[in-house]
């Protein structure tokens, strides 16, 4: 379960949510096991940078339109926007030191 900071992207907010300021989104699945690994991070993320970025979650199942137009085949995928456009891309399970310092060099 996401933490209340964590913000819960759709194929209905996706463009919009990520369009200004810088967003983290963690591509996942319910049933994918380094998915879970990284769900604490990115909840510690949501808690740490609230009120500087938009740090949340989209489930590839539910929402397979976004998934689809970023092009991910593997999951967890993380992706870090800026004003709408991908400023980067970590494929598998990260590390909290290294997903905090993506975000920063972004603010």
């Amino acid at each position: 379960m996401a933490s209340e900071d964590t913000f819960i992207f759709t194929d209905d907010n996706f463009t919009t949510e990520t369009g200004s300021g810088v967003s983290l989104v963690d591509l996942y699945a319910d049933w994918c096991g380094p998915c879970k690994i990284m769900a604490p991070t990115i909840d510690k993320l949501a808690s740490a940078f609230k009120g500087q970025a938009k740090v949340g979650k989209l489930n590839v199942d539910d929402h397979q339109a976004s998934a689809q137009s970023l092009g991910v085949s593997s999951i967890p995928t993380v992706v870090i926007f800026k004003d709408g456009q991908e400023v980067g891309r970590h494929v598998g399970v990260q590390s909290e030191d290294a997903l905090t310092r993506a975000i920063q060099a972004q603010l």
